[in-house]
């Protein structure tokens, strides 16, 4: 009997990697600078000063790492294209030079058996595009739909599955309203416009993937299993706050074409729904989708808490009246994360019940723990505390199965380490170790132990269904 977690014939694992965080040739054939080239020359933005002009140099070595996915064995390969390497101003022509990269790579995948998996924006907004008001201006929404045009007229006959957006929320509040991340703004209302510009973009961009001949088409969202810290009525209207931040604030309108009952409570004065809003924006966003994607690290519980902003018309700054609270027991991964695995089950079934068949079927399209990974005296990378969490997730994911949740693929973030962010390098995500200074890649036993994961699923038969039903 396999000592792995088991899941149904058609499931699809895989692994996954972002545009920015790996690419580098920063400069290169073309590309224009995006958000986070811009952020991360921002003294103090970015811990240590780390930029993305390099990363994991997989823009030239590309080869060597979808060798490694081979090896590894999975079904699929989701990775985001670089808007700035295609529309290096975010909009015009395609830019040649860097959309055949991504031809390159998508056959290079196609060869060596993996299905490519694209996600069109993972957060590298054109540069150009911000300085005309980025996210915050509806212009941006239809731009992003133009480019999805062009990425889908030259990749949709051999890319089967599109993601338009991953992580609006990242995008729509670390972005615009803590400031944490590019573009480092820290604003109200023009952050909630951006996160309903974001939505307005991915639903424009639905039928554009559709009729360049997509297959499946969805977005990825990082959504939180929130409970309240106690049962007062306090911390639970607090954890109402935050699920719709957090939550709400998506699924509501994506899935059922209308925006949150809670809201008001939410955003108080930030909301100004007729500066942003407009008639029959909900009926492009709520465009169907073929699967719903989620990304999933740890749960949030969470605590009433006032207001930390003086200024009301900053607040979405705020968190909202909630503040995060420990997990007791818990072990925290290198990023401070707790590790709480069946509350991904508990966030898919809560899903299920309550949205029922409103909910499209689900792909976890990022799931994977940042540890302090260093390579031991034998050279190998030891990262037991990252098995016990890729393990104890997945058999989160199966039980949720069991329990009736459509959820038909799993893909493990990351292949590789990379660039974190505001963290630059400090942090590591990856099956794989990137030593920076050589780029010399080394697999992790995490790496050996999902890859002898999935060669169980194979020898069980269950790899060939993946292959003609994923």
């Amino acid at each position: 009997m396999s000592d792995f977690p088991s899941f149904p014939a058609g499931f699809v694992l895989g692994a996954a990697t972002a545009a920015f965080q790996i690419e580098g040739a920063a400069h290169e054939d073309g590309r224009g600078p995006s958000i986070w080239d811009t952020f991360a020359r921002r003294p103090g933005a970015v811990l240590g000063g780390d930029t993305g002009d390099v990363a994991c140099d997989h823009y030239h070595r590309y080869r060597e790492d979808i060798a490694l996915l081979k090896a590894l064995g999975v079904r699929s390969y989701r990775f985001s294209v670089s808007w700035p390497r295609v529309q290096p101003t975010g909009s015009g022509p395609a830019n040649a030079a860097g959309l055949g990269f991504y031809e390159r790579l998508v056959d290079g995948l196609l060869d060596a058996g993996i299905e490519p998996a694209v996600t069109l924006y993972h957060w590298d907004l054109p540069q150009a595009l911000e300085e005309r008001g980025g996210w915050r201006h509806r212009d941006t929404a239809h731009r992003f739909a133009d480019y999805a045009g062009l990425v889908a007229d030259a990749l949709a006959d051999r890319v089967p599955r599109w993601i338009t957006l991953n992580e609006p929320w990242c995008s729509a509040f670390l972005g615009y309203a803590n400031g944490h991340h590019a573009p480092g703004a820290r604003e109200g209302t023009p952050a909630l416009a951006a996160a309903h510009h974001l939505l307005v973009g991915h639903g424009l961009a639905v039928p554009v993937l559709r009729e360049a001949g997509a297959r499946e088409v969805g977005i990825t969202l990082n959504l939180d299993h929130v409970t309240p810290a106690t049962s007062t009525p306090e911390d639970v209207a607090a954890a109402l706050r935050a699920e719709t931040q957090r939550n709400l604030i998506w699924t509501e309108p994506l899935l059922e074409g209308r925006y949150a009952d809670s809201e008001d409570d939410t955003w108080e004065d930030l909301i100004r729904r007729e500066s942003f809003r407009r008639p029959g924006d909900l009926e492009v966003i709520a465009a169907p989708l073929d699967f719903l994607g989620i990304n999933y690290y740890t749960p949030s519980v969470v605590r009433n808490a006032p207001y930390r902003d003086p200024d009301p018309l900053s607040r979405t700054a705020d968190d909202n009246r909630f503040e995060g609270v420990g997990v007791p027991g818990a072990r925290h991964t290198a990023m401070g994360w707790p590790v709480v695995p069946h509350t991904l089950r508990d966030l898919l079934v809560g899903l299920r019940e309550r949205y029922g068949d409103a909910l499209p079927p689900i792909h976890i399209t990022e799931n994977g723990s940042a540890e302090d990974d260093v390579p031991a005296p034998d050279g190998a990378v030891h990262d037991t505390d990252r098995i016990s969490y890729l393990d104890g997730h997945l058999r989160s994911v199966a039980a949720a199965i069991a329990d009736g949740v459509d959820v038909r693929g799993y893909y493990v973030w990351s292949l590789l380490d990379n660039f974190e962010w505001a963290y630059g390098y400090s942090k590591r995500f990856g099956l794989v170790y990137v030593d920076y200074a050589t780029q010399r890649r080394i697999p992790k036993d995490s790496y050996h132990w999902y890859r002898a994961l999935i060669a169980d699923r194979s020898r069980d038969g269950l790899g060939e269904a993946a292959e003609t039903t994923g």
